[in-house]
């Protein structure tokens, strides 16, 4: 049984992952569950996790999966079926899917490595002929390349100096997302992507650094996060 916050991070968790490949950060879910602090994301997730609902993908930022799906949501302390007994208004009921999770995927495709892209100030993202050998698990549908991270401002993000930045090439995306953003045709870096009072604000992931407002002319959105691979020294 869980909680109705618990109930609706699951749900969001498993809508990020199906929309973008990815699970949500602990900003988006803090702001997804109006909670004050990202203490309190981390206090579900672990209850999350502690319940067999969701677990923690080991080496890899921001990689939560979903073990079990919503079955019936129990409401004013009726029954959602007739075989269910009455529960508590702030109570979920979860059941396992009946068909088992498809296993990750263990083949390894080649992606072009563009250069170096900032999570600080922005630093020109440099094109080049190479390629970063990639698990396939870790994408999804699309056209993807990588750049490397430089700067610590996507931390709280989970997004560190020296992390392989995995992205899916769009001109598109929707508040709330990391992109890839060129910013006046010359610079690039990785931001939140926010739309505020006709400007376009590049929020950081790390309370040291102030965000970034332009003019809506100045941004080009260059690609969505899609995923992380980090190498241990």
């Amino acid at each position: 049984m869980l909680t109705r916050k618990q109930h609706e991070l699951l749900l969001f968790i498993q809508k990020k992952l199906e929309e973008t490949g990815i699970s949500p950060s602990f900003e988006e879910m803090k702001e997804a569950l109006d909670l004050k602090s990202k203490s309190g994301v981390h206090r579900l997730i672990s209850a999350l996790e502690e319940r067999g609902f969701i677990r923690r993908l080991p080496n890899r930022a921001r990689a939560l999966e979903v073990l079990r799906q919503p079955d019936d949501v129990v409401s004013g302390g009726k029954p959602a079926a007739k075989d269910v007994p009455a529960k508590s208004d702030n109570v979920v009921e979860f059941k396992k899917p009946t068909a088992p999770a498809r296993a990750p995927a263990n083949d390894v495709i080649e992606i072009p490595l563009h250069g170096r892209i900032a999570a600080g100030v922005p630093i020109e993202a440099m094109e080049d002929t190479q390629t970063l050998p990639v698990p396939a698990a870790l994408l999804g549908a699309g056209d993807h390349y990588a750049l490397e991270v430089s700067g610590d401002s996507m931390i709280e993000a989970g997004i560190f100096d020296g992390d392989f930045a995995l992205v899916r090439r769009t001109d598109t995306a929707r508040d709330g997302e990391i992109i890839v953003a060129l910013v006046r045709g010359e610079e690039a870096t990785l931001k939140y992507l926010r739309r505020e009072n006709g400007k376009v604000r590049l929020d950081p992931a790390n309370a040291m650094y102030e965000a970034q407002v332009y003019d809506p002319a100045e941004v080009k959105v260059q690609g969505k996060l899609a995923g992380l691979l980090r190498r241990y020294h």
